[in-house]
């Protein structure tokens, strides 16, 4: 992408005759503040009684997935459980939901920054205790990196069906780099088809498919189905999910990172669908800060079996 195209922008969430109205994503406030990623949209809620302030609930943070339809949907089942216990926040990342969906380069870095202006958010207000993160898919190696650059701010990490651990890895590539592919990058913004194409990519039947493809059944979410639709429709959704499927959104360093964590890691994953293989978390069993959890699942367990998946979860925070 040259500088020309770079510092040309989309006016972020600019309501047009062809872009349906977006609603929130998860119940609780929704704020917006502007930062090193960009302007990005959060949701926060905590316990009606006030225990949100109280010093022994640790902040949850919840990152969702990329995909061409990402959004804080996504986690809706956790945001919606843990704000009756402690200060939960989940945000749409750069590019996905009611942030930033500028044209501009999506990067691993980006997404990270993204977290880390998250976490400093939750700490301006509960303080400088650490927290908890919870990432989805390949959000879990943009959670595992900024705990890495910033271990202090971080109780433990869990990562739910996430990527780096499948067929190919180890990745041990320089520091910072990516797996992007350029070829397939410039094909996908060609302007003979872009635009074209991403509609096609969007088309309810097609996210369908490739949620279906993520559950390993047909019995998907709906609710979250009728949510991916919405949010393609909005301004600049392309742009961050072309970078995805270009594949600039992988850390090619991603093993190294993983393995730099030192406090408690929890990785769990399910069985059926597309996201199944995890041979290369073998290399992590010996490692005394992780934990792991297989449940009867697609990738995203906690839509099927939320009790089964926080008991899972509370235990593992119960023996940090």
């Amino acid at each position: 992408m040259t500088s020309a195209e770079a510092s040309s922008r989309v006016p972020l969430m600019t309501p047009t005759s062809h872009a349906p109205t977006l609603p929130p994503a998860l119940p609780g406030d929704r704020i917006e503040m502007d930062c090193i990623a960009g302007r990005l949209s959060y949701y926060v809620a905590g316990p009606a009684d006030g225990a949100a302030s109280d010093p022994d609930k640790t902040p949850l943070l919840l990152l969702h997935s990329i995909n061409a339809s990402g959004s804080a949907f996504e986690v809706k089942p956790l945001f919606e459980h843990y704000r009756r216990q402690r200060p939960v926040y989940a945000p749409d990342l750069p590019g996905f939901g009611f942030s930033e969906r500028t044209e501009r380069p999506y990067l691993p870095r980006l997404m990270t920054d993204a977290v880390h202006a998250m976490v400093a958010e939750i700490q301006r207000v509960h303080g400088d205790r650490p927290i908890d993160v919870i990432g989805v898919s390949l959000s879990s190696e943009y959670a595992a990196r900024a705990a890495q650059e910033a271990p202090a701010r971080f109780r433990s990490v869990a990562l739910v069906s996430p990527t780096g651990f499948n067929r190919g890895a180890p990745f041990n590539g320089p520091t910072g780099t990516n797996r992007g592919i350029a070829w397939l990058r410039r094909t996908f913004f060609n302007p003979r088809w872009s635009d074209g194409l991403y509609r096609w990519l969007t088309k309810r039947s097609v996210i369908r498919y490739f949620l279906k493809k993520t559950w390993g059944s047909a019995q998907i979410d709906e609710g979250l189905l009728d949510y991916d639709v919405l949010t393609t429709r909005q301004p600049g959704a392309k742009f961050a999910p072309y970078w995805f499927v270009s594949a600039y959104l992988f850390s090619a360093d991603i093993t190294r990172v993983y393995q730099s964590l030192t406090m408690p890691v929890w990785m769990v994953h399910g069985v059926r669908g597309d996201f199944v293989d995890y041979r290369h978390k073998s290399a992590y069993a010996g490692r005394t800060n992780w934990t792991f959890d297989v449940m009867p699942t697609g990738a995203l367990p906690y839509f099927e079996r939320l009790d089964e998946f926080v008991a899972l979860y509370d235990a593992f925070l119960a023996r940090r």
